[in-house]
């Protein structure tokens, strides 16, 4: 409960308020001429109740029938007014709260991708889609329905108010009798709802999470038969989330019945006193009617302003959640200034420790040394630390002790972009956006020319695949290459880390889901890539790697052994003895 109660925040949480306004700069001219705007209408929406008891008290009491049709055409011509500025102040609220939330979508999303990817380990990608899409949606209420209503309802209020002391304060007294019980039904109604539409919140990220979760993992749903199982896990969750919803509806429908009598009961209070008023000649017929216009007025935004607070309640929750993200420093990855003038692809790894998560060390005291040009390949059992040794030479992950060292030059001090854009990676698990093979090969990057794709799709032999599919290079490939083969996809990564032109290639695995044909057809590819080029290879078949400059044997984060192939086979040590294995294997398959 306590931390519902931290989330929800206050109402006029003056802070998260104040960062709102921030992003309405831009948009000074706009945010002004709504305001104009909302004064207006609660000036010309009070005005018409006055003018008809004019009318009445001058005109009809008096058989002045020319008076009666100028008065009338009067009141048309206000009504035309305020149904154009009530239009004015609908759209510009709607267009200035949606430019604000693409400003602040825009701006949490670039934060995003500027995270350490241990950050998007420990967090649900259903959570953070929550927050860039639905949260982000939820401020554009804030200036649509809450906060710009908020005032117009309020400064009508004023108006009303002040008009009907004006015209008899005894009247007003009368209308406003059942006020205290109905602002105190509204405080209890909006406290309430407060909580529940917390509770919403938090069901719609789980469920969010959930369902983006078991989607993507859906293969391993059905693979094991754990349909019904998972069924029952989001029924549960589903559930929750119609319970919450539930919660505000109930509430709801106990507070506007509530409100609804209150108000009868006071205008019938009204009309008891009023009509008795008027015919005791103490009060003009005039101004009964203009009282049961202004109370029917009064009552309305008052029903509506707990409504109102909601939504902008809605936007403090989700603004602060969002703001929370924006303020998270914690997980941005550090970035440095330097570019090199001339770019070798030197590596050195000197007494590096590295740990995912507090000292449980996958490298331990790892040193060593790839010359520029070099091929080096590291070999080892699964979670030995060969792939970490690739998150933290890009910087995926940043050591806990020792130093890496690029060309000589601490690897922090790098500048992020010129750094990753001096290495490329093939990796096992290919990803592909659901886009067109042009654009997951350049990444959108409109340097890289068709003749540079085609060249390189040449060179990996993936130009007769491209060319027999619909479109070319313009084909949508859907979502992760779906509509691609396992060793289509392998031969796109290859495509793409050609085009970026690196100084150091890494291959993870590269090669493993390409059947032996297109494996030889594409080593050959490698060599002409690894020419000129530093190359880190990790593998578990050995025959790929023989060929290797030097070969670091991995196990436990540990280095065992280094050396050339031959070296390691006749030091007769793990190597040997994984590459007697894999030659056993092969041997029984």
């Amino acid at each position: 409960m306590k931390e519902k109660k931290t989330i929800s925040g206050n109402l006029f949480d003056l802070k998260i308020l104040n960062r709102l306004f921030q992003y309405l700069k831009p948009y000074k001219g706009t945010f002004l001429a709504l305001i104009f705007l909302t004064v207006l209408s609660a000036i010309l929406g009070p005005a018409k109740p006055f003018i008809i008891k004019y009318t009445l008290d001058t005109y009809v009491q008096n058989n002045d029938a020319t008076g009666l049709r100028n008065m009338v055409l009067f009141l048309l011509g206000l009504l035309a007014l305020h149904s154009v500025v009530e239009y004015l102040h609908t759209y510009i609220a709607g267009w200035l709260g949606q430019s604000v939330i693409r400003d602040i979508r825009i701006k949490l999303f670039a934060h995003l991708v500027r995270f350490r990817l241990k950050f998007f380990d420990r967090t649900p990608i259903g959570t953070l889609v929550t927050r860039n899409v639905s949260d982000v949606e939820t401020l554009s209420n804030v200036f649509s329905e809450g906060l710009a209503s908020i005032v117009a309802d309020l400064l009508q209020l004023a108006t009303i108010l002040g008009v009907m002391f004006y015209i008899n304060w005894k009247l007003t007294l009368y209308s406003l009798a059942m006020l205290p019980l109905l602002l105190l039904s509204t405080y209890i109604f909006k406290e309430k709802i407060k909580s529940s539409f917390n509770e919403v919140r938090t069901a719609v990220a789980r469920l969010n999470a959930f369902v983006q979760e078991h989607i993507t993992g859906m293969s391993i749903v059905q693979i094991f038969n754990s349909e019904e199982r998972e069924f029952e896990k989001f029924k549960k969750i589903n559930e929750e989330h119609k319970v919450a919803n539930l919660k505000s509806v109930l509430y709801y429908s106990i507070y506007m019945p509530v409100a609804e009598i209150m108000a009868a009961i006071g205008t019938g209070l009204l009309i008891w006193y009023g009509a008795n008023a008027v015919m005791k000649d103490v009060v003009s017929l005039g101004d009964l009617v203009a009282f049961i216009l202004y109370i029917s007025m009064f009552f309305r935004p008052i029903r509506m302003i707990a409504d109102r607070f909601n939504t902008l309640q809605m936007g403090i929750v989700s603004s602060d959640r969002i703001f929370k993200l924006l303020d998270n420093n914690e997980d941005i990855i550090p970035n440095g200034h330097y570019k090199a003038e001339s770019f070798r692809g030197e590596v050195k790894f000197d007494n590096v420790w590295f740990a995912y998560s507090g000292e449980e060390y996958v490298l331990k005291d790892i040193s060593f040394e790839v010359k520029a040009g070099e091929k080096v390949a590291f070999v080892g059992a699964t979670g030995a630390g060969k792939s970490s040794i690739i998150n933290i030479l890009n910087r995926f992950y940043d050591i806990n002790k020792g130093t890496i060292l690029v060309d000589g030059v601490d690897l922090i001090t790098y500048d992020l972009n010129y750094l990753r854009s001096q290495i490329s990676m093939v990796l096992q698990d290919v990803f592909l956006f659901s886009d067109t093979i042009r654009n997951n090969i350049t990444l959108r990057n409109e340097a890289i020319s068709d003749a540079k794709i085609w060249e390189a799709a040449d060179l990996v032999g993936a130009r007769s695949f491209i060319e027999k599919l619909p479109g070319g290079l313009d084909y949508n490939v859907q979502e992760r290459g779906a509509t691609l083969s396992v060793g289509q996809r392998q031969l796109i990564s290859f495509i793409r880390a050609m085009v970026y032109d690196p100084k150091i290639i890494v291959l993870d695995e590269a090669t493993s889901s390409i059947d032996s044909e297109t494996e030889e057809l594409i080593q050959k590819a490698i060599e002409k890539l690894m020419q000129g080029r530093t190359s880190i290879i990790i593998a578990h078949r050995l025959s790929t790697i023989k060929n290797s400059d030097k070969i670091i044997v991995l196990d436990k984060g540990e280095i065992k052994e280094t050396g050339s192939h031959d070296e390691l086979i006749a030091k007769g040590g793990l190597y040997a003895q994984l590459n007697k294995l894999q030659y056993k294997n092969l041997l029984e398959a």
